[in-house]
């Protein structure tokens, strides 16, 4: 008997089948997948458990979708771009001059958003609370000195992203990354997807279930970017469970939605900037998001990564398989997933509330994948 209750396409049977089958063998508690073609939605599924007791993950539960808030965060940047505010090739300074200081008034825009600033978390002293107040949190990383060359190489912005673009989008526009999302992209689409999260949401929202340890070497130099960017600060999971985190504005993890939602927005990526009627962007600006910033192994992940604009591009070497074609995509910590392909003007979400070990993927967002390259 399946698991998952909603509708879809034929077509994309094979994808809602391992959904359906990580439910039914317990590897997922419970999740949502969700597919748009040209713009639409042709998937929508939900199914499993809420939490732990048995409440069932109805049409309406939302989850901490960790990084795939990185997403949303790039298409706010986008947004901008789109309207010749922001110049992804300008310094961060010109926009934010505090920023400059300590040998960062090199750092680009594009730096920012493609993991390559060389300020990939906060030096120490921090802490999760400073991270949660946006105020300190942003003079903290102007105040610091970038850990190598920007531009050289990519070293995943964890938890910063969302602080260092986010500034840049208030100093230009004047509202906070939370408002300005949900005023020019959530609320335009009517897609039920925010950075953080309303206390009228709450009652809604499916706790993630921590994961296992990340991965990290025990040996690890304390000098090393890995290291120094894991604990710069080093939150644990269920921190996603707190009011504090849920008023916070985490651009690069607070974000709060479900399968729908997300592919939703993330449609105007592949359907040439516009989703359900809605237009975003131009392509020209689409197009802006193939330029490759880095490519090789990531000094945080240590996985080879090939970063484009506010988004990782399929490449041979990737690590989860998305490894052909004009499709950028990126997840979130436990193993969400947010791919556009531009080729087949599809989207494909998958967002979960089990949260399994390392950061990039799980067995069901690659077992997705997979399905994806032969389904294509």
């Amino acid at each position: 008997m399946s698991k998952l209750s909603g509708w879809s396409d034929d077509r994309f049977q094979p994808l809602v089948d391992v959904v359906d089958q990580q439910l039914a063998n317990g590897y997922d508690l419970g999740s949502s997948l969700a597919v748009a073609v040209d713009g639409e939605l042709v998937c929508d599924t939900w199914g499993g458990q809420a939490d732990e007791d048995g409440s069932p993950w109805e049409t309406d539960i939302i989850t901490n979708v960790w990084s795939t808030t990185k997403t949303m965060t790039a298409l706010s940047a986008l947004l901008l771009i789109d309207r010749g505010l922001l110049d992804p090739g300008e310094k961060v300074a010109t926009y934010w001059p505090e920023f400059g200081a300590n040998g960062k008034d090199g750092i680009e825009v594009r730096h920012i958003m493609s993991h390559t600033s060389g300020v990939s978390a906060w030096a120490q002293p921090v802490t999760v609370e400073d991270v949660l107040d946006d105020d300190k949190a942003t003079a903290m990383l102007a105040g610091q000195e970038p850990w190598w060359e920007p531009g050289t190489a990519s070293g995943y912005h964890a938890l910063n992203q969302g602080h260092l673009v986010g500034e840049v989008i208030r100093r230009i526009d004047g509202r906070g990354l939370k408002q300005f999302f949900a005023e020019e992209i959530a609320g335009p689409l009517d897609a039920d997807f925010t950075i953080g999260s309303p206390p009228e949401n709450h009652h809604r929202i499916s706790n993630v279930i921590p994961p296992p340890p990340l991965p990290i070497p025990e040996d690890l130099d304390p000098e090393s970017v890995m290291f120094k960017t894991f604990t710069g600060p080093a939150p644990e999971a269920d921190i996603a469970h707190t009011a504090g985190w849920r008023a916070a504005t985490i651009g690069a993890a607070n974000g709060h939605g479900n399968a729908r939602s997300v592919a939703k927005i993330q449609a105007a990526v592949s359907n040439g900037g516009t989703s359900h009627g809605v237009s975003l962007l131009s392509a020209n600006t689409i197009d802006r998001i193939f330029e490759a910033q880095s490519d090789g192994v990531d000094l945080v992940l240590g996985l080879p990564f090939r970063f484009g604009l506010g988004y990782n591009l399929a490449n041979p070497a990737d690590p989860a398989g998305v490894i052909s074609g004009r499709i950028c995509y990126w997840g979130g910590w436990g193993g969400s997933i947010i791919l556009n392909d531009l080729e087949n003007r599809i989207t494909v979400a998958y967002m979960m509330n089990r949260m399994q070990a390392g950061l990039v993927g799980n067995e069901t967002s690659f077992a997705l994948i997979k399905a994806y390259r032969d389904l294509i």
